[in-house]
């Protein structure tokens, strides 16, 4: 299956040819690019990853609101902490996760 990039939006489509317009912008088919088989092993490759960084990234959502709901219970010093560290924990490695997505897109590694 081949890999076509709309010039003027981004979209990836497969398919052996590529659409006659695109189905997010409506470019036509002239502003597709194929995609070399090199960039294509890379996208696939990179849509577990980047499906595992969307998954990190529902998983510490869920931390910071544990978190915060044990702050505004607020039992004792020692579970503020705790929770306190979680939320922040949980806020840092979102903010790395979304740092290597940007990565992924800047590199044509998003698909």
């Amino acid at each position: 299956m081949k890999m076509w990039r709309c010039s003027v939006c981004g979209l990836l489509y497969e398919g052996e040819n590529p659409p006659e317009a695109c189905p997010k912008c409506g470019a036509p088919a002239e502003k597709f690019e194929l995609v070399s088989e090199e960039q294509v092993g890379v996208i696939e490759r990179a849509r577990k990853t980047n499906q595992l960084h969307s998954d990190l990234l529902a998983e510490l959502a869920k931390v910071e609101v544990t978190a915060d709901a044990s702050i505004e219970d607020n039992l004792d010093p020692g579970c503020l902490r705790v929770f306190a560290k979680a939320k922040e924990a949980a806020k840092l490695l979102r903010q790395f996760s979304v740092a290597e997505v940007r990565v992924h897109v800047n590199k044509n590694k998003w698909g």
